[in-house]
């Protein structure tokens, strides 16, 4: 198993030989992983918000709605660039790429961080610098959300330990809102106190 972070090459290939590589467009379990996310943080509208590993932009679509405006970043251009087919012109969304949490939005007071399919993909170095940052720009009441499959990977970190090491770095700053658990992923929604 690899224990550094995956870096852009690795998901421009993936991107290069699939134009789906893990179904996001076209499975049922990833539409209704995705409207579970969507129902969780549907109770509220978000100001600013940000969406880390956006892929093609399916789960940004779920989001968009619900925000005012949304940063979406990737690692990987190849998968900007058909977020950007999907998404178009739609307003108050932004495309970027950038490989989070090295390079990291300006400081900024965000009320929505959506981490999905994401955080296993780094290193410890690299989930500590991310609870730095969530716990530097996310605003008091604002959320994060995690979601994260469950079963075995060959990434740096499981899924169960990428939540629970990011939460070791911010509970306390933040409160458990909602931990679930479905057949094969995970949901975890902390509120900064």
């Amino acid at each position: 198993m690899t224990r550094s972070s995956i870096q852009a090459e690795y998901f421009d290939d993936i991107f290069a030989s699939d134009d789906d590589p893990w179904n996001l467009a076209s499975s049922q379990y990833e539409a209704a992983k995705f409207a579970h996310t969507h129902d969780l943080l549907a109770d509220r509208r978000y100001r600013h918000a940000f969406e880390v590993g956006c892929a093609h932009g399916v789960l940004t679509g779920y989001l968009a709605p619900l925000c005012d405006s949304l940063l979406a970043i990737d690692i990987s251009g190849k998968a900007l660039a058909r977020a950007q087919d999907r998404m178009g012109d739609r307003p108050g969304v932004t495309l970027a790429q950038m490989a989070f949490p090295k390079d990291a939005p300006e400081a900024r007071s965000f009320d929505l961080v959506v981490l999905s399919e994401v955080a296993y993909y780094w290193d410890i170095v690299d989930l500590d610098r991310a609870g730095e940052w969530l716990r530097d720009n996310v605003i008091p009441t604002g959320r994060i959300i995690l979601v994260h499959y469950t079963g075995m990977t060959d990434y740096p970190q499981s899924g169960d330990e990428a939540a629970e090491t990011l939460w070791s770095k911010l509970k306390t700053h933040f409160e458990v809102e909602r931990a679930e658990r479905a057949e094969k992923y995970r949901i975890d929604l902390w509120r900064h106190r």
